[in-house]
């Protein structure tokens, strides 16, 4: 079974976490909310996303390769629907 559209897929999942998350610590800091957990915020959003990239390189190029694509592609997703969703 060829594994590689499961690690594009993850990517994609793993992006859109990431970056759904950078848009949420950037609202709450906006509105004042608390820097002890926008730093905690940062470091599982890097965890995550570094272990997933990790495990990928694990696999080899190619994996990670579709993996950092996912991730890309799933940053223009989501911050075509934050621009959709900005006043």
């Amino acid at each position: 079974m060829n594994t590689l559209p499961l690690y594009f897929a993850t990517g994609i999942a793993c992006g859109i976490a990431y970056f759904r998350l950078l848009w949420w610590d950037v609202r709450r800091l906006a509105n004042a909310g608390s820097p002890a957990i926008t730093i905690l915020s940062v470091l599982g959003r890097v965890a995550l996303l570094g272990g997933a990239l990790t495990l990928a390189s694990w696999q080899g190029a190619l994996p990670l390769l579709l993996m950092a694509l996912g991730v890309f592609i799933a940053r223009f997703v989501v911050t075509l629907g934050v621009r959709a969703a900005a006043p």
